[in-house]
């Protein structure tokens, strides 16, 4: 996998750890060839195995919880909206040296919308096709759910404003040219404003990042990684107008999803709050993340 080391005290894997995994505890498997996916995701390694299958394998234990998660809410999930969803095959337990759970799942077809979204047909249908998904998603029953973490995706703005001015101030310093303005603060500072949401908490995915939407032949087909899964403000889930739309699209987005302004501004607070946390932690180990959330910051800047 990748190089260079992204966290402290993350732990790395190669296909041949995977495959001793494999032949330990699922040999059935045993004998799928295993290739590494490249991607600039930051907590799991993913290896295909074979054609249909994939293993995760958490980098951090921050990622560990994940599995489990999926492993239960996301059966749950699945019938009620209208893009596919992992399916989880397996859970592997710590061996071999490597110290998380980790699972196999199935081999969603399609690449990342990242530059596979490139006509403006093709990203008007998008926002219909992922508001229709957010929607859904909203209104999935959230008896059972389990409890958000203090400044996890969809909790109140407030509760990340020490970390995104913090990271503000860490961008001012390694870019003063694009960040050293008062206007990113300026910009948090009306979505931490803006009035709270009074109404049901509701599911949110929590991190639409384009990396995590899958598409075949323009449309999108799939939505991977939630890890971000909570329920809370639904505002949490209109990171993409700023992530993976402009222009027309974004406008088609918020339409679909009839947003009033409170909303877009907490909206566009998540949006902020991702891209500047992220844009600095991963500065100098991962490029794919670093264009991505530049490109998140300065779409915020100029709306």
């Amino acid at each position: 996998m990748a190089a260079t080391r992204m966290h402290a005290d993350e732990i790395r894997t190669d296909a041949a750890l995977v495959s001793r995994l494999l032949a330990a505890q699922f040999p059935r498997w045993a004998g799928l060839p295993v290739e590494p996916v490249d991607s600039y995701g930051t907590d799991h390694d993913i290896y295909r195995l074979g054609d249909r299958l994939a293993a995760r394998l958490p980098r951090i234990a921050w990622a560990t919880a994940q599995a489990e998660k999926e492993r239960e809410w996301l059966p749950r999930l699945a019938p009620h909206l209208p893009l596919a969803l992992p399916v989880q095959r397996a859970m592997g337990r710590p061996a071999e040296g490597y110290p998380f759970v980790w699972s196999v799942c199935e081999w969603l077809p399609g690449a990342n919308a990242n530059g596979t979204l490139t006509t403006p047909a093709d990203l008007d249908r998008a926002a219909v096709d992922l508001a229709a998904f957010v929607t859904a998603l909203r209104g999935v029953d959230t008896t059972g759910a389990f409890p958000r973490p203090t400044g996890a995706r969809g909790a109140p703005l407030a509760e990340s404003d020490e970390t995104v001015r913090r990271s503000l101030a860490r961008l001012a310093d390694l870019d003063p040219a694009r960040f050293g303005s008062a206007e990113p603060l300026h910009r948090w500072e009306e979505s931490l404003n803006a009035p709270a949401w009074d109404g049901p908490e509701v599911w949110v995915h929590g991190d639409l990042l384009a990396g995590n939407l899958l598409v075949q032949d323009g449309r999108l087909t799939a939505v991977i990684d939630f890890g971000g899964l909570n329920v809370g403000d639904p505002a949490c889930d209109l990171q993409p107008a700023w992530n993976i739309f402009a222009g027309p699209s974004r406008r088609r987005f918020r339409a679909e999803l009839d947003v009033d302004d409170a909303s877009w501004l907490r909206g566009r607070g998540w949006a902020l709050a991702q891209a500047a946390t992220a844009l600095p932690y991963y500065w100098d180990t991962n490029p794919g993340m670093v264009r991505q959330t530049s490109h998140a910051l300065a779409q915020i800047l100029g709306d």
